[in-house]
């Protein structure tokens, strides 16, 4: 039993000196050497870090050659070393972010008071758009000139759209049964009218075609008429 005990406390001695060693050796996240866990114990500094003060102090890239950025971007320094960042659309060239850190000003925008703004062609020139039958829309540094309502572009001019064309019909091809029946009567009484007026003037000849055709139309209308109150009294069955 104490043999046991013994082991037991020799491993938790052997564990607690483990920890105690770390402890000691652990050095801060900047430091590469050290003689203690403080951060103003180092000895030697990471990569991006420069030893002052026996602090490892951040180092600026920058403001040195080793942040040399492409001429489109500029320097964004982060801890322990730094950042490309492009610059922005109105720049040529930048010291930093926003259109107020340019070197120069993109073509489509002006400098105006301290930074480079977009330049509105659509209100800037009379005929920012040639053609007669085009729009002018401002863009971001830009415009562009739309066909107006009604017009296409096609081979690079705004031409009228073409309306499909429509087939012309017929004077009687679109005519409605119902207008047919009162067409038909319509000659049939000018017929009429004219047997009269001849019938009148004592032609015998006339007087037989007008009693006929009076007779015609007389059957049409009761034939019609039948036929019209056989199928009401049909349907009411």
């Amino acid at each position: 039993m104490e043999v046991r005990m013994l082991h037991r406390n020799l491993l938790q001695a052997a564990w607690l000196c483990c920890l105690l060693a770390v402890q000691v050796h652990s050095c801060p996240d900047t430091c590469r050497k050290c003689s203690g866990p403080e951060n103003d114990q180092c000895v030697e500094c990471r990569a991006g870090w420069t030893l002052h003060n026996n602090n490892c102090v951040d180092i600026d890239e920058c403001g040195t050659e080793l942040g040399s950025c492409p001429p489109s971007s500029y320097c964004f320094n982060t801890e322990g070393s730094f950042q490309c960042r492009d610059c922005d659309p109105a720049c040529v060239g930048c010291m930093g972010n926003g259109p107020a850190r340019c070197r120069k000003c993109a073509s489509g925008y002006r400098l105006t008071g301290s930074k480079c703004l977009d330049v509105d062609e659509c209100s800037d020139r009379v005929l920012a758009c040639h053609g007669l039958d085009e729009i002018c829309t401002n863009t971001e540094g830009s415009f562009r000139c739309n066909c107006a309502e009604g017009f296409i572009r096609k081979d690079g001019v705004c031409v009228k759209k073409q309306l499909p064309s429509i087939q012309e019909k017929g004077l009687f091809e679109d005519i409605q049964d119902e207008e047919v029946e009162v067409l038909q009567q319509m000659f049939f009484g000018m017929v009429l009218c004219a047997l009269a007026t001849m019938a009148a003037k004592g032609d015998l000849v006339y007087t037989s075609l007008f009693m006929g055709a009076v007779a015609a139309m007389a059957g049409y209308w009761l034939s019609d008429r039948g036929d019209r109150l056989l199928d009401s009294f049909l349907k009411r069955r």
